[in-house]
């Protein structure tokens, strides 16, 4: 866990695409690729975040859908944008996760946004790209009680429609995918990001268990709770103290990560069998240092974590660990 400043909220969302933007002769193939992966993080994402809600003290509407904005986008992959995604209006709807609240309300891939329980959207901006746009059209989402109903203004091929999406409730947690070649995976206290080099890799089954474990931070308040110790942040922190309180939240994050595993219906086995196979392979000690352990100590601690859940305990379990969300780090 890293601390990076601004977060996205609502719904999950494409990052920001301007210095890593795809080759211009490959725009479309290349946003296509990117929809679907963006679809697996959606996926995993709505289902930690709402088999969890229990655990979770912020809430806000679980829809299962993905918003982006058409000037989210740098200008010179508008074209190939409009050409991918359609984009009726500067809102519009990425995709949905199949089952969830926004896929049984019947909307659908590329379907305009045009008003949020009666509140026209903004028309977004033709200048230099911002995140903007997108970002208040998912702080209404945001705002909205957990499991109010809420009314959407839509329209596909110049057909204006309404859907009335009944949301579950689901943490307060947007999930953000982060472009580039590097295994990186990241959480702020409000949002989770996940380097797309993992999805390339790995599984879903696999991924799940990085973003539970970034979720784990975020229920655990490890931001908050860093920063009101004092800690220092990039080279300092792998030093003394810093690098001290910087494990004991990466160590409490892999021992809830287990129960945000099995309260969402994976096997929390699979989370020791990739820190020992999986990831293990690539750590060379690149991987670890002062604020994480190796990927063996990790994988004996996770295993040692399961082996302490009650076989008759019930779903979703909340884990002692959850206790400490409030303690101050010493």
């Amino acid at each position: 866990m890293t601390g990076r400043p601004g977060w996205v909220v609502g719904w999950l969302c494409l990052p920001l695409l301007v210095a890593a933007s795809p080759p211009r002769n490959d725009d479309a193939a290349q946003l296509r690729a990117l929809r679907l992966v963006d679809a697996r993080l959606a996926g995993v994402g709505y289902r930690l975040a709402t088999a969890n809600a229990a655990l979770c003290r912020d809430l806000q509407p679980g829809t299962g859908a993905t918003l982006h904005a058409l000037d989210q986008y740098d200008p010179a992959l508008r074209p190939a944008a409009r050409q991918v995604f359609g984009f009726a209006t500067p809102v519009a709807v990425e995709l949905v996760v199949p089952g969830s609240p926004a896929d049984r309300a019947g909307i659908l891939a590329d379907d305009g946004v045009v008003a949020i329980d009666g509140a026209p959207l903004s028309t977004g901006d033709d200048g230099a790209a911002t995140d903007a746009t997108r970002d208040a059209a998912a702080a209404r989402i945001v705002a909205a009680p957990p499991t109010a109903p809420l009314l959407l203004s839509l329209t596909r091929s110049g057909t204006a429609r309404t859907a009335t999406v009944m949301p579950v409730a689901e943490c307060r947690v947007g999930f953000e995918l982060l472009l580039g070649p590097k295994l990186v995976a990241d959480s702020d206290g409000r949002q989770v990001q996940i380097g797309a080099a993992y999805f390339a890799r790995y599984d879903d089954d696999q991924v799940a268990v990085i973003v539970a474990h970034e979720l784990a931070h975020v229920i655990l308040r490890h931001r908050v709770r860093l920063e009101a110790a004092g800690v220092h942040w990039g080279v300092l922190g792998q030093l003394g103290r810093s690098a001290r309180l910087f494990r004991q939240t990466e160590d409490a994050a892999d021992q809830l990560s287990v129960s945000l595993l099995r309260n969402a219906g994976y096997d929390p086995a699979i989370a020791v069998r990739f820190w020992l196979h999986d990831i293990g392979t690539l750590d060379g000690g690149v991987l670890h240092g002062a604020t994480h352990g190796s990927s063996s100590a990790r994988a004996k601690a996770i295993a040692a974590e399961i082996a302490s859940i009650p076989a008759t305990a019930l779903t979703p379990y909340v884990p002692p660990v959850l206790a400490t969300r409030d303690q101050p780090l010493e």
